[in-house]
């Protein structure tokens, strides 16, 4: 099966310009769950790279399972673990005793969360820009900006 790492790195960053407009509209649960959904297909991108299977939704849990010379630093991980708690509670009202979840976000946790996914996709990107040229390539890619154009 062909690689489809471009495809999860691409959504994964429009993931992020989603969140980035959710904060700019003051949807702050929405900015949250953008956030987190970024961090998860980025790091389905870098799971793509070394063919390994990536299952379910928790960032932690992608992190913690990444083959050996992947492996994250545990700072990386402890920011993982904040946005696995924008998985489900910016959708759903049964997250909390009541009200809706919007009414329970704010412009800090929103813009918190964005900052962890642009550390996500930054150590995404090395990684990614890393398996595709060998060690110590990737310089020239604007620090966590695209990956580079697979098989051109």
């Amino acid at each position: 099966m062909a690689s489809r790492a471009d495809d999860w790195y691409r959504q994964a960053k429009r993931d992020l310009q989603h969140a980035r407009h959710a904060l700019e509209d003051e949807e702050f649960e929405w900015a949250c769950f953008a956030a987190q959904q970024a961090a998860e297909k980025a790091l389905k991108a870098l799971y793509q790279t070394v063919s390994a299977e990536a299952w379910g939704h928790s960032v932690f849990a992608l992190l913690e399972n990444l083959p050996q010379e992947l492996s994250a630093e545990e700072a990386l991980k402890d920011v993982a673990r904040e946005l696995d708690k924008h998985y489900i509670p910016p959708r759903y009202p049964n997250s909390y005793p009541q009200g809706a979840p919007y009414e329970y976000y704010t412009r800090a946790e929103a813009e918190r969360a964005i900052a962890h996914a642009e550390r996500i996709l930054a150590f995404c990107q090395d990684h990614l820009s890393r398996q595709r040229g060998g060690p110590g390539t990737s310089q020239g890619s604007g620090g966590g900006a695209d990956p580079p154009p697979a098989g051109d």
